[in-house]
């Protein structure tokens, strides 16, 4: 997408080193544009830990490409003991996420294909370019599959403005490119349909704030930014027509974990009969599990994300203020799990189905034995 006119992706290999990646450091938007490069798996563990990416499917291709640094670093003599313990490494840095795993599993598998070390180590470097590309792709495919959705509000409405509320980021900075939630918003804009976003701000990283808007207002789309506990309010009085969140991880039947605040809005949407929909690549789904709300491990992260805030001084410097009395008590979980019960559709890059395992399923026969 783009960053004043120029195109960018939110992570890439460098041109004339492979053993840098470049990212995009996201905390330091939406004030200032870093690109920060990576050279080990630990720099690569850092940047996932402490949210320089993040998001679901970013942080599966980063993963992908801590692997490749790994590969490309590891001893000769211990080649694989230090590329096992660097999978161990990348999976713990965000326990929710399952394109994490799921990015470090699909590495290990196609490095043990490979006889030769420098058979693992080119290997290694084309499977993380094909999980960006194959990212960036699938978030396309979202758009074109969501913009139907958004289209058909559009022609009940006249032609209007179709107002659609989002949480947290799960734009293009949330993945390679084009984001989930985003992707039918940009393909919708893109194509002339008349839209308006409702940014939450998403405390307490504040990702809407920061990252939404800034996105949104980049690409050109009419959007607004509101406190989080706005959205109900919105609701009541017909002011939105559709919600589209991302995950982070998606059971075979249906359940949906992502950033914290999600299953309030949900249910707001569904005591006001307004659509809620969940974008996801099929990364984010976890075939191995089917209640959410008993299986996906929620994160939890450290209380001074409640307590501080970081943002733009009236000086017009970066800094960081405390918003809460000394040692105030907290408990910060990264996200929440939304029943399947409550969610109108899953887009994924191969269409849009029902959150039940049975319609899953539909799109996705291959995963039925497992």
């Amino acid at each position: 997408m783009h960053v004043t006119g120029k195109l960018y992706r939110t992570i890439w290999p460098s041109d004339t080193d492979r053993g840098v990646v470049k990212i995009i450091d996201q905390r330091h938007l939406p004030h200032l544009f870093v690109v920060e490069e990576l050279r080990t798996v630990s720099e690569v563990c850092t940047a996932i830990r402490e949210m320089h990416v993040r998001g679901a499917g970013l942080i599966g291709a980063a993963a992908g490409f801590g692997m490749h640094l790994a590969a490309l670093t590891a001893p000769k003599q211990d080649f694989a003991g230090f590329v096992r313990q660097a999978a161990v490494d990348l999976v713990q840095t965000r326990p929710t996420a399952g394109n994490l795993a799921w990015a470090v599993n699909r590495q290990l598998a196609a490095l043990d294909r490979e006889d030769t070390l420098s058979a693992k180590r080119d290997r290694a470097f084309t499977v993380a370019c094909e999980i960006a590309e194959e990212d960036a792709k699938f978030c396309r495919l979202i758009g074109e599959h969501g913009k139907k959705i958004i289209a058909e509000i559009s022609r009940q409405k006249g032609g209007g403005v179709v107002n659609i509320l989002t949480h947290c980021n799960a734009g293009w900075l949330a993945f390679v490119d084009y984001g989930s939630a985003t992707a039918p918003i940009y393909a919708a804009h893109a194509e002339g349909i008349k839209v308006h976003v409702w940014v939450d701000e998403t405390r307490p990283w504040l990702q809407g704030a920061k990252l939404t808007a800034w996105e949104l207002k980049e690409e050109g789309v009419p959007h607004t930014l509101i406190a989080d506990n706005t959205g109900g309010h919105l609701m009541q009085h017909g002011l939105v027509d559709l919600v589209i969140v991302g995950t982070d991880r998606t059971t075979r039947c249906g359940d949906v974990a992502n950033k914290i605040g999600t299953y309030l809005k949900a249910l707001a949407a569904h005591d006001n009969k307004i659509p809620f929909y969940v974008a996801l690549p099929s990364s984010t789904f976890d075939w191995t599990i089917c209640d959410g709300l008993a299986e996906i491990p929620i994160e939890q992260r450290s209380g001074w994300e409640i307590t501080h805030i970081r943002g733009l001084s009236e000086a017009a410097e970066l800094t960081t203020i405390a918003i809460a009395p000394p040692d105030t008590a907290t408990l910060n979980y990264g996200f929440d799990v939304t029943p399947a019960r409550l969610i109108t559709g899953l887009i994924s890059e191969r269409g849009v189905m029902q959150a039940s395992e049975e319609d899953i399923l539909r799109l996705y026969p291959e995963q039925k034995e497992k």
